[in-house]
């Protein structure tokens, strides 16, 4: 079976989550401490939301640091498939897996919606069994979630097919570009703002095209990597 580690640090409070959908998706969740410079052989791994070490100095800033990312960085350069979600995301920008950097909505408020995306790029590890161009709904909760980057990076972006999501409808905390996540050139890092944990189950998601509380679009962030595994 496929096993997928789930990074806690302190502050995380979407681990379970994400150890849920992996294995609602057929794989094994593993569990990774932010201390340990072991990702005990895992295939993919995934960087949940929260608040990792209380978002001190800025969001994601010092989890960078942690013995735990050292081995993600490394491995992922190799071609391990890393998701990171919201505070992962942001994690990923500090430790400069994916380029640009989170700030503040431009709102200065927390956001807590159900919110509407275009995949853009399913060439990813993560995205492979969705459409292009395909709409999906995926919760949204954050404070610090609005992409920026220079004119140069997003052109780089846009011009690489680096752009995975973006937001439709409502551009929730000003994102250049309306940007909800992004990949890194080899596809197997993506970093996205909303959380496809939180949409994965009947009953306990956002509201679907079956009623209320049956979307679960967010499922196939975690069949993608599972499939991309084994080929």
């Amino acid at each position: 079976m496929t096993r997928v580690g789930v990074v806690t640090f302190p502050g995380t409070l979407d681990d379970r989550d994400a150890a849920r959908a992996v294995r609602l998706a057929g794989g094994e969740p593993v569990a990774l401490w932010h201390g340990d410079a072991d990702l005990q052989g895992v295939d993919a791994v995934v960087l949940p939301g929260g608040f990792s070490y209380g978002d001190y100095l800025r969001a994601g800033a010092i989890s960078r640091f942690a013995p735990v990312m050292g081995e993600i960085v490394d491995a992922a350069n190799k071609g391990l498939p890393v998701l990171g979600i919201c505070n992962g995301f942001q994690v990923l920008t500090e430790a400069h897996l994916l380029p640009g950097s989170m700030i503040k909505n431009d709102h200065l408020h927390f956001v807590c919606r159900e919110q509407v995306l275009s995949v853009d790029n399913v060439d990813t590890a993560w995205t492979r069994d969705y459409t292009a161009g395909e709409h999906i709904t995926i919760p949204l909760k954050n404070q610090d979630g609005q992409y920026v980057a220079d004119e140069h990076t997003l052109d780089e972006l846009e011009g690489e097919g680096r752009v995975v999501f973006r937001y439709q409808g409502w551009n929730p905390n000003g994102s250049r570009r309306g940007i909800a996540g992004i990949s890194n050139a080899a596809g197997n890092v993506v970093g996205l703002m909303p959380h496809p944990e939180h949409a994965v189950e009947s009953g306990f998601g956002p509201d679907g095209a079956n009623g209320p509380r049956t979307g679960t679009d967010g499922l196939r962030f975690f069949t993608s990597v599972l499939h991309a595994l084994v080929g």
